[in-house]
């Protein structure tokens, strides 16, 4: 009767202990109640272990036994040392062993087992969770052989009851916070990916597609099509405006990560101190200002393609960084140590000459071989002057409804001065030139307003005298927006570049603001019809 009351001590003890335990303590408190069942039973060890849900063998979690005797070291796996016990108790069958020197002949490792670790009797207790087998309980005497009744086989099941719901109730909670963390992560990710595509769409798009049939263009897009379905990093090199980031879209899109986001950062748009934070993403505190954690481009871009527009641009500090995630797929967000892994594949762009930047020490040579493992020449305009005019017509199509104009008609003589001219800012310098004439053409004919028009060079003397067409181009552009290059409707977002890059090629033509300028010294032009 004492037995049982102390019994029902213990069991209530247990109960009101793992009732409400958190998930972290859940193992501390197990050790304990194994001690409480080796001290109520009079036994040495007692031992508790967990069915590996993946190779569904029995391994020890939890050992607890008296001074002077082993315990059983975590991850023992019973059916590697012990295949005699195991197969019983898969089968769900209690196994009483009172002398192990009874064992029968086919528990030889058994026997081994025991006389190995001074074992002398045994009880092990299949447990089960809904129908499920998912733990075991054992416990065993070294100090002398004993009888197991049914009264403390019942025992040892009931406490062993207690500790698998318990294990269990624990695994469901770390699996919903699991699945929480990861839904939560989802979420922050999408929401990251929707901003960031918030803002493509806000930018401006460009041309919607490549448009052109000449033979130079379609060497570009036979190398795109032979590249695309493949995991090889790619470099685009080209003028500014000459539609790198279309083809880097034409990749994506015919890539087998065409279903995840094509995510782009634009390397010369960001200032030197946060590009890094840009590329890889940064923990909330990681600098002033940095009041919440934020996920870097390369975590968007996990599983699909990133896009990095003007990689010349990129700081050396930061290229060892960038070479790291490309050999290794591994980074660290800035003020983590935290290291995280991703899958991305790599467009690069430059309108830099990459190899002259090496010689000069401000591009990693490693770096360049890394990003041009496939490199892609895209010809500037003046080099395909026979897609212009599918060019003019495409713009004009995708621009005249949005604008509330109807063109029927460009005349000959503006469609051969826009194929003759030399477009420094190519591509796009043409689309914004063909917009503003669609603001100012009132009637069926698109009219080119003398402001618009191209220095009257034919196609023979371009080659000849590009500086100097292209030193007029902006100087007159440059008078006309007083000079101011920043902004709304001012000289860089007339020719089409961005700003640093205008400015670059200013000093590359010896083009300076004079002091005063009065309209007679201002480059002549000629009044397109």
């Amino acid at each position: 009767m004492r037995d049982a009351e102390h019994f029902e001590e213990l069991v209530a003890d247990l109960s009101t202990r793992f009732a409400g335990v958190a998930a972290e303590r859940v193992d501390r408190e197990i050790g304990w109640a194994l001690e409480q069942l080796v001290r109520f039973l009079g036994t040495d060890r007692a031992t508790f272990a967990e069915v590996d849900r993946h190779s569904g063998t029995l391994v020890v979690r939890h050992s607890w036994a008296r001074p002077g005797f082993e315990v059983v070291e975590p991850s023992f796996s019973m059916h590697r040392v012990l295949p005699w016990i195991f197969a019983q108790v898969e089968r769900g069958q209690v196994v009483c062993i009172d002398d192990v020197n009874r064992l029968p002949d086919d528990a030889r490792a058994e026997r081994e087992f025991a006389r190995l670790h001074g074992v002398r009797s045994n009880v092990s207790v299949p447990l089960s969770i809904g129908g499920r087998w998912v733990c075991g309980l054992a416990t065993a005497s070294f100090r002398e052989a004993r009888s197991w009744s049914d009264s403390a086989v019942r025992q040892v099941r009931i406490v062993g009851q207690i500790l698998a719901n318990a294990i269990h109730r624990r695994n469901i909670e770390l699996e919903l916070r699991a699945s929480l963390a990861e839904a939560r992560q989802l979420h922050q990710r999408l929401d990251a990916e929707n901003d960031y595509l918030r803002e493509e769409i806000e930018s401006e798009a460009g041309f919607e597609q490549i448009v052109g049939r000449s033979r130079v263009l379609r060497e570009v897009l036979e190398q795109v099509g032979q590249v695309a379905p493949t995991p090889t990093a790619v470099l685009l090199l080209g003028e500014t405006g000459t539609g790198k980031e279309l083809l880097a879209r034409a990749i994506h899109a015919r890539s087998p990560r065409s279903e995840r986001t094509l995510i782009k950062v634009n390397c010369a748009a960001l200032p030197a101190s946060l590009v890094e934070t840009e590329l890889f993403g940064h923990e909330k505190g990681a600098f002033t200002g940095a009041t919440s954690a934020r996920a870097g481009r390369f975590e968007l871009a996990d599983g699909g393609t990133l896009f990095l527009d003007e990689v010349g641009e990129i700081p050396l500090d930061v290229q060892t960084k960038l070479l790291r995630v490309l050999q290794d797929g591994e980074f660290e967000r800035v003020g983590s140590t935290r290291t995280r892994r991703v899958d991305v594949r790599i467009v690069a762009a430059t309108n830099r000459d990459l190899e002259r930047a090496i010689a000069e020490g401000r591009f990693r040579e490693d770096l360049y071989y890394r990003l041009a493992a496939f490199p892609i020449r895209v010809p500037p305009l003046r080099d395909r002057p026979e897609d212009i005019p599918l060019l003019v017509w495409d713009t004009i199509r995708r621009r005249e409804g949005e604008l509330g104009r109807r063109v029927e008609r460009v005349p000959e003589a503006a469609m051969q001065a826009l194929t003759s001219y030399a477009w420094p800012g190519n591509v796009r310098e043409l689309g914004n030139v063909i917009e503003r004439a669609l603001i100012l053409s009132s009637g069926p004919t698109l009219r080119l307003d003398a402001a618009f028009g191209a220095p009257h060079r034919r196609a023979g003397e371009v080659a000849d005298r590009l500086d100097e067409v292209e030193r007029a181009h902006v100087l007159r552009v440059l008078e006309r927006c007083h000079w101011r290059i920043n902004g709304a409707g001012n000289a860089a977002e007339l020719l089409g570049l961005h700003p640093n890059t205008l400015r670059s090629r200013l000093r590359k033509l010896g083009v300076s603001r004079p002091a005063e300028r009065s309209s007679r010294h201002a480059a002549p032009s000629l009044r397109i019809p």
